[in-house]
Formats: structure tokens, C-alpha cells, sequence
């Protein structure tokens, strides 16, 4: 594990706390060792992260896995100058990289990695939440923001905070068998069957994208959420051409007006199936979709979880939903 100046100390220790089960796991079924050997290492002699928490580090040596963990990105932090500050850790993992070590990132932690140049033609993921700063950061990398964990060529990156333990859970299950991963997973209370980050997005916290255009078009598009989208109706509303509004509204926001629509409409349908008990037909026809099997596609697609199977995992109601 990598430790560095303002980087999450649970990031640092959760690999380790989860590795520890797995061997104590792996020794009572008799299996293996596993022989995990785990250091916090650091080019610097003294490190404090996050919240004020001092961390006793040994100095940088050869690993086979070097893990680097995320630190707290908040609006007002300047990236480039935290970044440039970071600069003997970034240093650290392009050396550790062309010595053959195999790089890990957690959530933001991948912004270390891009700066040290690991990212370019591969892919990659990060926090939902930062996806599109790392695109922008780093073009040369091909974001996937709805993964959990990407390996591409020797460099792992993982989705948000708790994506490390899926992170963990995939090399316990590599090195001890998918037994161990299991039963670690039963133990610690994870969640071992994660498909994606797409059912915990929330669009609210997005940082607003576009300009003058784009926005109207989205005000529109909330104000008639539930009418049938029509594009040649939206076009003459703004008085261009069909082509034009694509054309404009894809070069601000990076999407189509009908995939804004869509991913409203998904967001409205998540807060009605955390917070009603009303029927997956009532719902789609209330965020605009007449039929409820295309509705279910989309959502589908979108959140990572069929509509039925996301109210189970995230409704609020402890009532069972006939």
C-alpha cells in the first residue's frame, strides 16, 4: 500500500484488514496459505492522511502489487497543485510500473496514476462521481464509469471507496479460490456480486455540464419529462435543425438529448422504487414510458439492476412488495 500526504487511511487499511480474514479463512479450511505479504510504503519518512491520521510507513522497496489509495477530492481542491505536490509518489509508481509491478488504484487514486502516465491507451475507471474530471484530465484513457473494477495491461482501477474491497475480494479469489472470496465476503458483510457502479449514481451531485444551449434543452426536456420525446418538436422549439441540436447538445454535454431524457427518467424511477410501493407499470407510465417492458430495458441498462431487483436492494420499506 501506498501512503501519501491527505490520502483515506481506511483505504490504506482496508486491503490489508480484508487480506488478513481471507488467510485466517483460507488456514481453518485447511487450504493453502496465501502468503500475503503486506507494507505501507512511502518515499517520504513521516505520513499524515486524511483527517489528521499519522501513519507509520517503511520506505519504498520492490513489491509484487503496489496499491495507490484515493484522498479526499472535494470542489474547492486545487488537483493540479495537490497533484504536483504529490510528485515523489507519482515518481513511485512510474518507476514501480517499469520495474513489471502491477499498479492498483482506489477511486481517485486513478488521478495519481494518470499523472504518471499509466492510463494513456487503457482503460480505466473511478468514482461515478469524477469519471468525467479524469476523461478531461487524462483523454488518452478510455473512462468506464460504470465499472467497479477494470484491469487493462498490468494497471487495475477501481470504481468509488468501497470498491476496494471488490478489488480485494477479486484477488482472494484469484490466489485462495472462490470459496475463500465467499466466505470473506460472508464474514466481513460485503457485498461479493457487485456488477457495477451505475445503480448508486446519483445525478444531483454531477457537477452541471454544458452551456447556454445545452441547458435550455435540458430545462425542456425536465419540464416534459413524461410527454413521448420527440426530437423534430424539440428542435423546432429552439428554432434549429435536427441535426444542429445534435450536433450542439453532444458537443456541450457529451451526450443526446434522448440519453439526458432517459437518465431523468431513471432518476425519477430510482427515488419512486426506494420510496413507494407502487407497481413497476405505475412507475414507468409516471417517468413517461407506456410500455413498462421497454422502460424495464432501459432502466436496465442504466442503473445495472432490473427495476424489481434495485427496490430490494435499495427500498426503504422493510414490507415485502408483491
Amino acid at each position: 500500500m501506498l501512503a501519501y500526504p491527505g490520502c483515506f487511511a481506511s483505504e490504506v487499511f482496508g486491503i490489508p484488514d480484508l487480506l488478513t480474514m481471507a488467510s485466517h479463512i483460507a488456514a481453518a479450511n485447511a487450504t493453502r496459505d496465501p502468503l500475503y505479504d503486506v507494507s505501507i510504503l512511502s518515499p517520504r519518512r513521516r505520513v499524515v492522511a486524511s483527517g489528521g491520521v499519522a501513519i507509520a510507513v517503511v520506505p519504498v522497496r520492490q513489491v509484487d502489487v503496489l496499491v495507490v489509495p484515493g484522498f479526499e477530492l472535494y470542489p474547492r481542491l486545487d488537483l493540479d497543485a495537490t497533484l504536483t505536490s504529490l510528485g515523489p509518489e507519482i515518481e513511485t509508481i512510474r518507476s514501480s510500473s517499469q520495474s513489471g509491478v502491477a499498479l492498483v488504484s482506489i477511486c481517485v487514486g486513478a488521478f495519481l496514476l494518470a499523472d504518471a502516465g499509466l492510463l494513456d491507451g487503457r482503460e480505466s475507471t473511478t468514482s461515478w462521481l469524477f469519471a468525467d474530471r479524469l476523461a478531461d484530465r487524462c483523454p488518452g484513457t478510455d473512462v468506464r464509469p460504470e465499472k467497479l473494477v477494470v484491469t487493462d495491461s498490468g494497471v487495475t482501477t477501481t470504481g468509488a471507496f468501497s470498491a476496494m474491497y471488490d478489488f480485494a475480494l477479486g484477488l482472494i479469489r484469484e490466489h485462495n479460490g472462490s470459496r475463500v472470496a465467499r466466505a470473506t465476503a460472508r464474514v466481513a458483510l460485503v457485498d461479493d456480486a457487485r456488477p457495477s457502479q451505475a445503480p448508486y449514481v446519483d445525478a444531483e451531485l454531477l457537477p452541471a455540464t454544458g452551456s447556454h444551449f445545452s441547458q435550455g434543452v435540458k430545462r425542456w426536456l425536465d419540464q416534459n419529462v413524461r410527454e413521448r420525446y420527440d426530437l423534430g418538436l424539440l428542435s423546432a422549439t429552439f428554432h434549429v435543425s435536427t441535426r444542429t441540436l445534435l450536433r450542439r447538445f453532444r458537443g456541450e454535454t457529451g451526450q443526446t438529448p434522448l440519453g439526458y431524457l432517459q437518465a431523468q427518467r431513471v432518476r425519477m424511477a430510482k427515488h419512486l422504487l426506494e420510496t413507494t410501493e407502487r407497481t413497476v407499470a405505475s412507475i414507468a407510465a409516471d417517468v413517461g414510458y407506456r410500455d413498462s417492458g421497454t422502460f424495464s430495458a432501459v432502466f436496465t441498462r442504466l442503473a445495472g439492476h432490473r427495476p424489481r431487483d434495485y427496490r430490494a436492494a435499495f427500498g426503504r420499506s422493510a414490507e415485502p412488495i408483491s
